[in-house]
């Protein structure tokens, strides 16, 4: 059996998913690739593009972060910049925090082709008592395909001064919940959600990947 992939996978559908903004992260260059992940083309299709039409769904609010305008304008999103250049991810999911209208925001890479929209509208689903709530496998966690709150922004800030990069670095000074393996695997058996594009390799089997509905 394929994963549950797109609008026909199961989420709450009491009304109990609350009110989310989604932020996708949109970098610089790749040091590995070699390219611009914001730009990237599968298929023929802009990935950034085709991930903010995938995400539209779950918000009203959707956020790209960006300091590179010039070529994300036909995106159907708001060109959010950072509030402090040079700081990695984590910069990113501060300055999306600080722009986005509700009080819990989703965020996504923007190299990441086979998000499962079921799998995410669980994490915000389960995210009202918690100030991050993200997925772990093992002792693997996905820290940049999770959701975080306003609340969050203090403790982000105080990290970016003092030159902390890692976004689990302000996770001790927050609630934390952690979405396991078979509530994962519900949603996403083959834990193709993570995927993401660093190499030529991995572009290569994204193009590969994307051309498929079903990914067992």
């Amino acid at each position: 059996m394929g994963s549950r992939t797109g609008e026909d996978a199961e989420a709450p559908r009491d009304g109990s998913v609350p009110e989310a903004s989604v932020i996708i992260l949109a970098g610089g260059e790749s040091r590995r690739l070699a390219l611009d992940k914001a730009l990237l083309v599968l298929n023929g299709e802009w990935l950034l593009a085709r991930i903010v039409s995938t995400l539209a769904p779950l918000t009203d609010d959707l956020l790209v972060v960006a300091n590179d305008t010039q070529h994300l304008g036909r995106l159907a999103a708001r060109i959010v910049p950072d509030v402090y250049p040079g700081t990695g991810p984590l910069g990113g999911i501060y300055a999306g925090l600080r722009a986005m209208r509700y009080e819990r925001g989703l965020v996504v890479a923007c190299d990441m082709p086979l998000l499962n929209l079921g799998l995410l509208r669980y994490l915000i689903h389960v995210s009202c008592e918690s100030e991050v709530v993200l997925p772990r496998i093992g002792d693997k966690t996905e820290p940049l395909h999770a959701v975080y709150t306003k609340t969050c922004l203090r403790a982000i800030e105080d990290s970016l001064k003092r030159g902390e990069r890692r976004i689990i670095g302000f996770f001790p000074e927050v609630r934390v919940h952690y979405v396991e393996r078979e509530e994962i695997e519900g949603f996403d058996p083959h834990h193709l959600s993570f995927f993401n594009i660093n190499t030529r390799e991995e572009l290569a089997l994204a193009r590969q990947l994307s051309g498929h509905g079903d990914w067992d």
